[in-house]
């Protein structure tokens, strides 16, 4: 067992099931006002018959038959709730089979609205083609596209893998929006083709769609500036993310809650800490008030940069104030001892919470694995991967593959193959990236000798992207999850002998 360095930082209270502060919140500053709507008992009991429904919907009986059941009862409001929770479970195809349904009965008008949400829902599950196909459905049975049938077809694109070719699509919809005039662009338009250009750092396609806006009769509102602005910041791209700040500040539109947050994650993931503190100062003495989301950023860019005691300030200011301690927070805490060179303390919070028998959630056993693995400890991640299930903590594919990618670059041979069948009992079936990032980190290795050199060279020379390892912070990510390019099972078989036999050359 490696010893840990030893850490002392303050205790903390153990989460609960709030997250808000005991005292009460201060009035929203926004630039905008949208009136609440009030929930009716007709709304009410639509919910709870779609909730029926869901829970009705099973592989013994299916979808079609379970609406039948339910066929005197069922109208378009219920089936519009139906495909947003489909939507949420990535069911999109048995959202089109309660669409089929519904346009075999009586009462079934085809309008742009039903068309809209589900192009969204299509787009979102990354179904461009189905989206596609549903705009071509929508204008064969008599509908006239509107801007918010246009609007969710630009979103659907924008959803697709093919960035350049997406944003080519988007402005060509937004052009053709401009000369019709029952289509013409609305703020959700320009707010939409406006992250999407600042995520893409097309800085030159921002200003000139600001300066179309000002040209415009649409007027844009706190989030256009917001996804500008944070779009910008995520990039790093602090020079930009600052001159559309001042360009809001001129429109008169004051900061939002979004806004301070947004700042105070940029600035600290570039480590301008003054800039980060003198916003978050600006926050404190706004009419706003500081969420869990304010103070885990904080807590995360200080643990980065190293500023050990700054987080834990961070920290207590959250306590004091009355804040409960999220798993995300939890989770940020365990990141900062771990950049900190503090694992014992990491390893400290980890088990107070298991003690604390709170539900755990697999991140969090994510976050402290990722923590020993950085900190050059594979064995006790091992060790802790293996007690998981044991204290009620299931891996999921995330997590092997962060073990598989650390395993690989601590060339721990024996741990590797020990994973291997773990993941082959579970039921994981890696993807072709799960592979080739893993070939990355070994990649990254000093070779030992000659024959190591010509591994790597004739190993990852077929593929750029077998060198770009990823973040380490992104292991959480669900993102990770691995469903198959391929399912030929021997394309992975071989990608892993592939892994296996450079890691023997070592």
């Amino acid at each position: 067992m490696s010893s840990l360095p030893s850490c002392s930082s303050p205790s903390f209270a153990s989460y609960g099931s709030s997250s808000h502060p005991r005292a009460a919140p201060l009035t929203r500053i926004s630039c905008v006002s949208s009136p609440k709507r009030k929930r009716t008992s007709h709304n009410s009991e639509a919910q709870e018959l779609v909730r029926l429904l869901t829970r009705k919907i099973s592989d013994k009986e299916p979808l079609v038959k379970t609406l039948n059941k339910y066929v005197k009862q069922v109208r378009t409001e219920h089936c519009f709730l139906l495909f947003e929770e489909l939507g949420k479970d990535d069911k999109w195809l048995q959202c089109l089979e309660v669409f089929r349904w519904m346009q075999k009965q009586r009462w079934y008008i085809a309008d742009n609205g039903i068309y809209s949400k589900l192009i969204s829902v299509m787009g979102k599950k990354g179904q461009t083609r189905m989206a596609m196909w549903l705009f071509s459905e929508m204008r064969n049975t008599g509908c006239r596209p509107d801007t918010s049938v246009y609007n969710a077809l630009i979103t659907a694109h924008l959803h697709s893998r093919d960035k350049t070719k997406a944003l080519t699509k988007a402005m060509g919809y937004f052009q053709k929006m401009k000369g019709t005039e029952r289509c013409k662009p609305n703020i959700v338009t320009y707010n939409i083709v406006l992250r999407a250009y600042a995520q893409a750092r097309n800085v030159e396609q921002v200003n000139s769609l600001f300066k179309d806006l000002d040209e415009s009769i649409v007027s844009p509102d706190i989030y256009t500036f917001n996804g500008v602005m944070d779009a910008y910041g995520k990039n790093g791209m602090i020079r930009e993310m600052e001159a559309v700040l001042a360009r809001m500040k001129s429109n008169q539109c004051k900061p939002d809650l979004i806004t301070f947050n947004l700042l105070i994650d940029s600035y600290g993931k570039k480590q301008e800490f003054g800039k980060m503190e003198q916003v978050f100062k600006s926050l404190l003495h706004s009419k706003e008030r500081p969420t869990l989301p304010t103070f885990n950023s904080m807590i995360l860019n200080y643990g980065k940069a190293r500023l050990k005691d700054k987080a834990e300030n961070v920290f207590k200011k959250m306590t004091d104030m009355g804040y409960t301690p999220s798993f995300v927070t939890h989770e940020s805490l365990i990141y900062m001892y771990g950049f900190c060179d503090c694992v014992s303390r990491a390893v400290q919070l980890f088990d107070e919470l298991v003690e604390s028998k709170v539900h755990i959630k697999v991140s969090t056993l994510n976050a402290m694995l990722d923590v020993y693995c950085l900190n050059g400890l594979p064995q006790e991640a091992d060790s802790l991967f293996e007690r998981a299930k044991s204290i009620k903590i299931y891996p999921n594919s995330s997590t092997y593959k962060l073990l598989y990618k650390a395993y690989t670059k601590a060339n721990q041979k024996e741990l590797l193959d020990n994973l291997l069948k773990h993941m082959d009992k579970d039921g994981i079936i890696p993807n072709k990236r799960f592979f080739l990032d893993a070939l990355g980190a070994v990649a990254s290795l000093p070779a030992n000798s000659e024959s190591a050199n010509a591994a790597t060279d004739s190993n990852v020379a077929n593929s750029e992207s077998a060198n770009a390892a990823t973040d380490s912070n992104t292991a959480n990510s669900e993102s990770a999850n691995a469903t198959t390019d391929s399912n030929n099972p021997q394309d992975f078989s071989k990608l892993a002998t592939l892994v296996k036999n450079y890691l023997a050359h070592l």
